[in-house]
């Protein structure tokens, strides 16, 4: 099938990887044409290309940490690549993941100069995303100066939260001045809901708690399709433990960080976002596969608490909603973990949760037995396919 002469490409910038992908303009034409990701970053950096049937494309593994050059090296990586990749075709526009829109942006933007003048404003409450988001953008913009560029916004899904979901026991002006909870994987929970309105509608329509599970992790109370409750707050630091980062941590923690032990906020903020999470709980390290296969029990240890808050955070999502329908695991280790999916669920028989063990053990679309109050679904998220949707309809607005 010859490629189509029109493109739409999405690039996803994470704290250690960059998923980047490719479809027609025109949606008639059928998914995407090609897509990748560089991963590893700073770790073990590879580079992965497949084509629309999945096909493998180009691959690449350096053989240091730093030969790649972090996010910055992996972008100028894939610019090229896409200029010697005989199916490029012409890119009418670029979709950009962007974590935080703070409260100025609830819906998709063409990126101007003064959007972005905003969104770098944004960078100091999520220093993991916003600067290497804002770096792919400064980079497309270059490679790709005739496209429109698209931003597509993490947070813009929740920001029809009830006030009591958003706001915080300060003095009333904070909040005015943004000082409020903003969730965040919103492009990931579209996408569930968008994938379960065609598969399993009454998950869709009903009360969901969808499990956002990877290096980045978050959980969300969704109902009728609307966000009414996220793990996740101010920043991409609050709830579930991740990769790196703390999640829920007692503010008094960082006053006494700063005031007793003589940490600086330079300091507190690289412990939090860098040197915590499942990394520093386990002494070992972020990937959630290595600690599965460890026999150190320090990381039986990071996979405990990471099991236990997001037990405890199921059942506040699940008060929020007023009872539970369906729950919907995504992300790298929620759809991947078979042994983490079992852990999560082997305690919530009281909610209606019947786990069915083989279905687990083969990554099946629906993991629940049949018959019972509670549906648990395997969700493969796709990101790249909501920013394109996004593009092509801001593209439709523009003619």
């Amino acid at each position: 099938m010859a490629p189509p002469t029109e493109l739409i490409l999405t690039l996803n910038a994470g704290s250690s990887s960059i998923k980047f992908a490719a479809f027609p303009a025109d949606p008639a034409e059928g998914r995407a044409a090609f897509r990748g990701a560089f991963d590893g970053i700073g770790v073990k950096p590879g580079f992965k290309v497949q084509d629309g049937e999945g096909a493998l494309i180009d691959a690449f593994i350096w053989d240091r940490p730093d030969a790649l050059g972090g996010h910055a090296g992996a972008l100028s990586h894939l610019m090229a690549w896409l200029e010697r990749f005989e199916g490029a075709g012409t890119v009418r526009a670029v979709g950009h993941r962007i974590v935080h829109g703070g409260t100025a942006y609830a819906e998709p933007v063409a990126l101007t100069p003064d959007v972005l003048d905003g969104l770098r404003a944004l960078e100091p409450l999520a220093p993991l995303h916003q600067p290497y988001n804002l770096a792919g953008i400064e980079a497309a913009l270059a490679a790709f100066p005739e496209a429109v560029q698209v931003g597509c916004f993490d947070t813009a899904f929740h920001r029809a939260h009830p006030w009591v979901n958003d706001t915080f026991a300060l003095p009333r002006r904070f909040y005015e001045a943004g000082v409020r909870r903003y969730g965040f994987h919103g492009l990931s929970y579209e996408f569930i809901v968008s994938h379960l309105r065609a598969a399993a509608p009454a998950a869709a329509s009903g009360r969901l708690i969808a499990c956002h599970l990877g290096n980045g992790a978050s959980m969300c109370a969704i109902k009728a399709g609307q966000s009414i409750g996220s793990t996740m707050g101010f920043s991409a630091l609050d709830g579930l433990p991740m990769g790196t980062r703390c999640g829920q941590i007692d503010p008094g923690v960082l006053l006494y960080l700063m005031g007793q032990q003589g940490l600086s906020v330079d300091e507190v903020q690289t412990l939090l976002y860098r040197e915590s999470g499942l990394k520093g709980l386990s002494g070992l390290t972020s990937d959630m596969r290595d600690l599965e296969t460890s026999k150190d029990p320090q990381a039986a240890d990071a996979i405990d608490y990471f099991v236990f808050r997001i037990k405890r955070e199921l059942g506040a999502m699940a008060a929020v909603l007023g009872g539970v329908d369906a729950i919907a695991f995504a992300g790298g280790i929620g759809e991947n973990s078979s042994l983490i999916r079992e852990r999560v669920c082997a305690e919530f028989g009281w909610l209606g949760v019947t786990l069915d063990t083989a279905a687990n053990q083969s990554g099946a679309a629906v993991i629940s037995r049949s018959g019972g109050p509670v549906t648990v679904h395997v969700v493969k998220t796709n990101e790249e396919a909501v920013i394109a949707r996004h593009c092509r309809a801001l593209l439709a607005n523009r003619l």
